[in-house]
């Protein structure tokens, strides 16, 4: 039985929930799932310039979780702009 997950303190709310290259049609391109976790992390690590010690104590997660986490929604983005995939965001 696996442990359940500790609920996350997410305080950003995205208006917008897609990324996508210029000049081709959604349907024409893979996309990349990025959770609000992954998002938040990535606004609280490299858009505000915290500290992950820091943000995982904002978040209210342990250092290396939010360090796990970052590290995936940090694949992700990379993943999508050098392959020229959308982005859409999850909001669970």
């Amino acid at each position: 039985m696996t442990r359940p997950l500790k609920p996350r303190r997410i305080l950003f709310d995205p208006e917008v929930v897609y990324f996508k290259p210029r000049a081709v049609p959604l349907s024409m391109l893979e996309e990349v799932d990025l959770s609000i976790d992954e998002l938040e992390a990535l606004r609280l690590c490299d858009l505000e310039d915290l500290e992950q010690e820091e943000g995982a104590i904002k978040m209210k997660i342990s250092q290396s979780t939010l360090q796990r986490i970052l590290a995936s929604a940090r694949k992700k983005v990379a993943e999508a702009l050098i392959g020229g995939k959308a982005i859409k965001i999850r909001k669970k």
